[in-house]
């Protein structure tokens, strides 16, 4: 019967009690005994049988001080009860009971209000306001007022992560006990950001995991992030698989893996595998796991976690081993011993993965999209490129799902030749129909500092500052990518003029053997003049002359191009009217417009299309669904104000003011579902 009276508490250290984790936060809920005993009379004659039965010992260590958000009656049985172990109580109250009882007995008191129990008993901001001030370490709401709000246990979860943040240290990571793939997880460097990042990794914990509990621990700033693949079996047998190194990371969710990984050395790697072994072997692991560490600059390693599942990273692995995880996996389970020694498992060559999902790199670096996919080959007939995947044209990338599309994992007989592989199979890769982060992944692997292995978890703030912009164009890219627009507009044109099976006689015969154009990229226009003969053009790009050859097949996805003897895999992803096009080039996609001269001297005259001012309004950057609104017609707010929350893919993202104004129009309401550019709000 002790469990009673524990579980009515709203418990803000339950980490101190041993049954959890160090650090690890849990919500106990307030009147446990509603499981139990559903009418009030029962509840308490099971509380006075408790107490008729139950003895304290006065060597047991609880708290000591709790401040008791109640009055009446159950407030002096608390305090009773608080007496006899020796904790002190704080009572609150309202101007009208200043005097009463409870606030006698109490050893400290604090008013909360006036009369109304909406300005006093129900005053979240006040009661948190006398937790800060009299530094209580728990609160028992008693029944009825704020007893079942689940909105004032947060509060008091978020009060403890505060002060189990300032006891670690700044700055901290917040994440989810039960979480994975980023989901949950939040840096905090001060008191605030502790707040808002319980706020949100508690929803999305619960969203994702069903399970709202977090961890807090020391954040490492600027580490390399690499594991350990286990494996074990139920005859006491452990091995580890070598490194997977995985760095390159967005929100706390891995974008690049590779095995082995650049930085390690064979000490180092071995220190690192028998550690994970050993770790496995002391819970008597059994079945494929991995063994997670941050690495510093000086090679000094620190354990993370264990992740006890099939990583989505594990392909690399298997590359370099040349092991089946899945098919151990079941074999283990079967009860089958291990068939490899320590000494059997090699490092053969080198494998990468990018994880490919339906994002738009150019929003934090990958913001969720969803739709239909319209059109999907994936770059498997290339040499070395394994690709996993569950979809299929027409398959939809919905919200309610992780957005990933595929795994791309390319092995070489070295790191050279397996990144050489990634960038060819990238050019490759067709995806319609969904924005996709394959423009991000190219730029990663071909970065000088990812070439060169020096990288750490911060590599993409680090790289991009302001953000991801795709492909800065070299000079003689920036032709070469002009030529082949200009040549891919001519054949367009030579193709429309003739009809197969017929013979068209002109009324005027044009002149086809030169063609003046007027091409635009990035807002600047260019001269350029082409010819063609045959499947080969000579372009000349603001004076630089180029040979353009290909097939020039207009309905394949892919288009092999040579310019100047360079091999090119492009990709042209629409052609408008007015000369528009969307070219996929290094993994970027480019707009360009092509115009003969004539056409561009007459664009000249045409209206151009007057941009919305922004400022006032605010769309989602995203599809989601709306799981808060935070003010309302007539509000001020200022910039950076949150606004409302969009849950996307199970990760929650706070949309703020752009500028400081008053509410004007609210446009969603939680629960709602919004689509990419959708209007949430307007200021005036």
């Amino acid at each position: 019967m002790a469990g009673l009276l524990v579980g009515t508490v709203a418990l803000v250290a339950a980490g101190r009690r041993g049954r959890r984790p160090p650090h690890q936060l849990m919500w106990s809920a307030a009147l446990w005994t509603l499981k139990h005993a559903p009418h009030y009379s029962e509840r308490c004659l099971l509380v006075s049988r408790c107490l008729s039965s139950v003895g304290y010992d006065p060597n047991e260590k609880t708290f000591d001080k709790i401040l008791i958000a109640n009055r009446g009656e159950i407030a002096c049985r608390v305090i009773k009860t608080c007496k006899k172990m020796g904790i002190k109580t704080v009572a609150i109250h309202s101007d009208v009971d200043a005097s009463s009882v409870h606030v006698k007995m109490a050893d400290e008191a604090v008013c909360v209000g006036p009369a109304p129990t909406s300005k006093s008993y129900l005053n979240m901001d006040a009661i948190m306001e006398a937790i800060k001030k009299t530094r209580a370490q728990a609160v028992h709401p008693g029944y009825g007022f704020l007893s079942e709000n689940k909105e004032f246990a947060k509060c008091l979860d978020a009060d403890e992560a505060v002060r189990i943040a300032r006891e670690i240290g700044y700055p901290v990571m917040i994440k989810a006990s039960a979480g994975g793939g980023g989901k949950g997880m939040r840096v905090a460097w001060n008191d605030e950001e502790t707040r808002e990042g319980f706020r949100f990794s508690s929803q999305e914990a619960a969203s994702s995991f069903g399970d709202d509990r977090l961890l807090i621990e020391k954040f490492i700033d600027n580490p390399r992030h690499i594991e350990i693949q286990v494996l074990g079996d139920k005859h006491g047998n452990a091995l580890w698989l070598n490194e997977r190194e995985c760095s390159v990371q967005r929100r706390n969710q891995k974008v690049v893996e590779e095995a082995p990984s650049i930085f390690l050395d064979p000490e180092t790697r071995r220190a690192m595998g028998e550690q994970a072994v050993a770790l496995a072997r002391a819970v008597k692991y059994s079945s494929a796991g991995t063994v997670e560490f941050l690495v510093d600059s000086r090679k000094n390693f620190y354990f993370l976690e264990m992740n006890t599942r099939l990583q989505v990273e594990h392909p690399v692995t298997e590359c370099i081993t040349g092991l089946d995880l899945v098919q151990e996996m079941i074999r283990v389970a079967k009860g089958y011993p291990l068939r490899h020694k320590q000494t059997d498992i090699p490092i053969n060559g080198w494998a990468v993965e990018c994880r490919v999902y339906a994002e738009d790199p150019y929003k934090s670096f990958g913001l969720p999209s969803i739709g239909r996919l319209s059109q999907y080959q994936e770059p498997i007939h290339l040499p070395g490129v394994r690709v996993d995947s569950g979809i299929q044209p027409g398959s939809d990338i919905s919200i309610y799902y992780d957005p990933m599309i595929s795994k791309l994992i390319t092995y070489g007989s070295d790191r050279t030749e397996a990144l050489k592989r990634m960038e060819d199979a990238l050019d490759n890769y067709v995806i319609r129909g969904v924005t996709h982060n394959i423009a991000l992944l190219r730029e990663v692997i071909i970065n000088s500092r990812f070439v060169k292995g020096d990288i750490s978890t911060k590599f993409l703030s680090d790289v991009y500052p302001d953000g991801f912009k795709g492909h800065v164009l070299t000079e003689n890219e920036t032709h070469q990518l002009l030529a082949i627009a200009s040549s891919l507009f001519v054949a367009s044109q030579l193709r429309a003029q003739h009809f197969q099976d017929h013979s068209r006689m002109p009324v005027i015969k044009p002149d086809v053997a030169k063609w003046e154009l007027s091409v635009k990229l990035h807002n600047e226009d260019h001269t350029v003049t082409a010819s063609s003969s045959g499947s080969a053009f000579s372009v000349e790009v603001d004076g630089s002359k180029l040979n353009v050859t290909s097939t020039w097949n207009l309905a394949s996805p892919l288009l092999s191009v040579s310019v100047d003897g360079t091999q090119r895999t492009v990709q042209c992803l629409s052609r408008e009217a007015g000369g528009n096009m969307s070219i996929q080039f290094l993994g970027t996609v480019y707009k360009v417009r092509v115009l003969t001269k004539l056409a561009a001297e007459l664009n000249k005259f045409m209206l151009e299309k007057v941009t919305e001012d922004t400022s006032s309004i605010l769309r989602s950057p995203m599809p989601g669904v709306v799981v808060a609104v935070s003010v309302k017609p007539g509000d001020m707010v200022s910039e950076g104000q949150e606004i409302c929350v969009i849950e996307a893919m199970k990760m929650q993202n706070s949309m703020a003011a752009g500028k400081t104004g008053k509410v004007k129009l609210v446009h969603c309401k939680a629960g709602d579902t919004v689509g990419e550019g959708d209007l949430l709000v307007e200021l005036e």
